[in-house]
């Protein structure tokens, strides 16, 4: 071995001490230095927000009774009359996911809506119809797809302080989720688990005719 090293032309031996010189380096890079940059190049971080303030506290009534859940693309375009997409002009394409609860304020029940016999065996009730509340997105679930700008919005977006606003796609499809659960059965679904509940709390304190109905 030692014969056929002294036999290898100097150039040889340049390469081949190189090559050694790279791998101890190589094995020590592995081992220390590059844990070593990960924690230079590591980003860190730090919830610096305030308090949490309380702003007001509602007393509710509401039997919340119902929720449904929904889902929407809304394909939102804005162009300009004289000018072409390309150059001026949006468009989003957005999932929107939330919910919608339907609830029947109890609140609003009042004296002559309940009757109840002298036996207290009976009860006779009468209740609001079911509402629906206000459209609720979920941020986990809802997301853009896409986002197509002109080029005078893409410049604009790199001055403005929020170039990537989606609350008018939110709102829209927010409307359109809204508008959806006016069309599902959500309130009577609401109305006939409040029946439910009212018929079982009522038979558990004794009660053994119970009717409900709705329409004040």
């Amino acid at each position: 071995m030692t014969t056929s090293l002294k036999r290898l032309p100097g150039w040889a031996k340049v390469v081949s001490a190189i090559v050694l010189v790279l791998v101890v380096l190589g094995a020590g890079l592995q081992l220390s230095l590059l844990p070593g940059l990960r924690d230079v190049f590591r980003e860190d971080t730090h919830d610096r927000t305030g308090p949490t303030l309380l702003k007001s506290i509602q007393d509710i009534s509401r039997y919340e009774a119902a929720s449904g859940n929904f889902q929407v693309v809304v394909d939102l375009e804005k162009d300009a009359r004289f000018l072409p997409d390309a150059l001026r002009g949006t468009r989003t394409l957005y999932v929107g996911a939330g919910t919608v609860d339907a609830y029947v304020d109890l609140g609003k029940v009042g004296e002559n809506d309940v009757k109840v016999n002298k036996d207290r065996t009976s009860a006779e009730l009468n209740l609001p119809h079911a509402r629906l509340g206000k459209a609720a997105l979920d941020p986990d679930e809802s997301y853009a797809v896409s986002k197509q700008r002109g080029l005078l919005d893409r410049l604009g977006d790199v001055f403005s302080d929020n170039p990537n606003d989606e609350r008018a796609v939110q709102r829209l499809a927010a409307r359109h989720i809204g508008d959806a659960a006016k069309d599902s059965e959500l309130t009577e679904r609401a109305e006939g688990n409040t029946t439910s509940m009212l018929k079982g709390l009522l038979g558990s304190l004794g009660f053994k005719e119970v009717t409900v109905t709705y329409g004040s």
